[in-house]
Parts: structure tokens; sequence; C-alpha cells
């Protein structure tokens, strides 16, 4: 009997704290601490005031529609017309020739052709920077700006072996970009490209920087490009590629192409080398570089093993200019200059560098390799003539 009582007790006890437990969890959740199989996700809602982003140089952006409202008005279409003579028919001169086909071919014919591509605005008294290669050879060459207004374009100077141009305009209230430090471009920062890509109209289009410091591409003579994957393509030369903030820093050059088309792989020239030749152009209407008079190679594992040197010990002279300066220096073809100004050179562009970079008329010390021995020599360099 006690037994029974007991378990009447025991169900009605189990009952009453069955009931209290469900009270519990359904009025008051928070109570019960969460185990392993019941963890409540915790949601964070983005206040507005959170929205602001502050442009340092490690925060992204949600957009860079001000970056390119302030950069977008100084980079200008530039058209360009040449008129090419074409020559009369071989023949035309000939007496049979005549009698078939009279004067037929005999006069020269004209036509025009026209070219498109980009440029940017980077002073308020009217300095227009593009690629030579845009302008060149060009009998007239017309600017028109994101506001619509259009003029014609006089050639302040030229440096084709660092494809640049220098153009001036006669315009007021004329939109002038921001110059930004090229310098301090890490591979992984935002880049936005500005031009006129096919003739389509002004076009924007976004990437990073793939790497810095590319040369030896054989494009120009002195290369430093900034590698890009914002799509450039045709007209986009001359135009600006500039940072997340709407600075200037490189001037969009070439694209590497199997199609035609943009790949990916654009080339653009850093705004450091930019004011350099822009300052020599308007200082002295051209850029002045030093000359060795030689031309230069690079060493070669195989012609490394055979001389048995370091295949990046410099640079071997493989021609000289008849009294230029490396002749009259004592240097002859086949020598291996390892230094200048005590500076080692392991490839043929610091060198390159190294002797333009020096003013017309000093002097520098170099260090040759010549069959097994090392010598010093010295060399006036002389300025380097003008390229075509």
């Amino acid at each position: 009997m006690r037994i029974g009582k007991s378990i009447v007790f025991f169900f009605q006890f189990a009952t009453v704290g069955l009931a209290a437990a469900f009270l519990i969890l359904f009025f008051f959740p928070s109570l019960v601490s969460n185990g392993p199989g019941n963890v409540r996700p915790k949601i964070v809602e983005l206040k507005q005031s959170d929205r602001s982003i502050t442009q340092g140089q490690s925060q992204g952006m949600v957009s860079y529609a001000d970056a390119v409202a302030r950069a977008q008005p100084a980079v200008v279409n530039i058209f360009t017309q040449k008129r090419i003579v074409e020559r009369t028919h071989p023949y035309s001169n000939d007496p049979m020739y005549r009698f078939f086909f009279g004067d037929q071919g005999a006069a020269p014919r004209e036509r025009i052709e026209n070219s498109l591509g980009s440029g940017v605005i980077v002073s308020p008294q009217g300095y227009v920077i593009t690629n030579n290669h845009v302008i060149a050879n060009a009998d007239e060459i017309e600017v028109a700006l994101a506001d619509g207004r259009t003029t014609r374009a006089a050639v302040v100077g030229t440096d084709p072996e660092t494809d640049i141009a220098l153009l001036h305009i006669k315009l007021d209230k004329l939109p002038v970009i921001t110059l930004g430090d090229s310098e301090k471009l890490r591979v992984g920062d935002v880049v936005l490209a500005i031009g006129n890509p096919f003739g389509v109209g002004q076009t924007v289009t976004s990437g990073i920087v793939s790497a810095t410091g590319r040369n030896m591409l054989g494009i120009n003579t002195f290369e430093n490009f900034i590698q890009t994957d914002a799509a450039i393509n045709p007209g986009n030369s001359g135009g600006a590629l500039i940072n997340a903030w709407g600075e200037l820093i490189a001037i969009n050059t070439a694209i590497f192409s199997r199609s035609g088309g943009s790949q990916g792989i654009g080339f653009a020239i850093p705004i450091s080398l930019v004011k350099e030749v822009m300052t020599q152009i308007i200082q002295h209407g051209q850029v002045v570089r030093g000359w060795l008079g030689a031309a230069i190679g690079e060493i070669n594992p195989i012609l490394a093993e055979r001389l048995g040197i370091d295949p990046h010990m410099g640079a071997i002279v493989t021609n000289l200019v008849r009294n230029g300066p490396a002749d009259k220096a004592g240097l002859t073809r086949g020598d291996i200059i390892t230094h200048i100004n005590n500076k080692p050179i392991k490839h043929i562009r610091e060198l390159l560098d190294i002797v333009s970079q020096t003013k017309p008329g000093s002097v520098i010390v170099i260090k040759v390799y010549r069959k097994g021995k090392s010598f010093e020599t010295r060399a006036t360099v002389m300025q380097r003539p003008v390229q075509e």
C-alpha cells in the first residue's frame, strides 16, 4: 500500500516538474545556458553611422564614384589627322604603261588618316600629357574636354624613348587632375583607368596594381611600367590611371594582347617618370640624357659559361660609336662593364639608367672586365642624340 502511494507521489512530482520546466523555457529562455547543440546566432545590425568609411591607406571603399568625379573632368579625348601622300604607280613613267593607261596613277594621291587617344590635363596653364604614339606625325590635333568644349592643341615637345608627349591648349577654367605618388604604390592597390577606348566615349575600368617596375619588354627604350589588370583598350593610350582617391599615378600606354583587345595585362608609365620628362620638355624643349656611345648587351648564361663569369656580373659592350665617350675611354667590343661610379651593374637596365641620368659633360668611372683582368677607366658623358 505504501509502495502504491509512493508511485503516485512520484508521478505527481514529475508532472509538476515538467510543467514548471516548460513554463520557464517558454517565458524565460535566456535563463537557460546554451549547450553545444543549442547555440543561438548573434545578429549584428549595421548602424547608419557605421557606414562611413575612413579613407585610410589599407581600408577599402564601397564606391569609387568620388574618385572618378575628381579625376574624370581632367581626362580628355584626343583626335588627330594625318595627311598621307601615296606615291605614284611604280610604272607610271614607263612609256608602255602610259600608252595603255595614260596618266592614271601618275599624280600622287592624298588621303586623311584619323586616329584617337586620350590625354590628361595636368596644369591650369593648359599642359596636357599623352603618349607620343598618339600624336606622332599628326598634322592636326584636337582635344575634346569632358564638359563638351573642343580646341586645337599644339605640341610642346615629345620623348619617343619613353613614349611621352606634352601638348598645350588655350582655354579658361581648365579642370586639373591631382598628381599622386607612384613610388608608394603596392601590388594589390586598387586603380582605375579612364580614357576613350574605341572612340565610344569616356570610360572607366577598375583593377589592381599587378606589378611595378616592369622593364625589358621591348616597348620603349626607357621602361619602368606599372602593370595593371584594369581593362585598357585601343583609344585608352595617354589616358589616366588613378588611385582610389582620384590622384593620377600613371599614364596608360600599352597592352599585351594576342587579339588586340584587353586581356588583363596593361602597362602604364608612372607619374614620377612623367613629371621628370614633362619638366625637361618645358625647360629645354626636349629631354636631356647622358650618352656613352656604346651598344650594350645582356650577358646570357651560355656566354657567361664560355667566359667563365657570373651571368649577373655586368653588361657586355657589343658595338661602339667612333669617337664616342666609350671609344675615347678605351673600351672595345667584348668588354664587360661591371661597375659605374662603384655601383655594381647586374643588368643592362641598371647601366642604361645610370648613364642616362648623368648630366652631359660629367665624368664617370667605369670598371671593366677584359680577358680575365679588371681595370678602371674614365669617360666623359655626352648628350644623348635625339631619337626620332
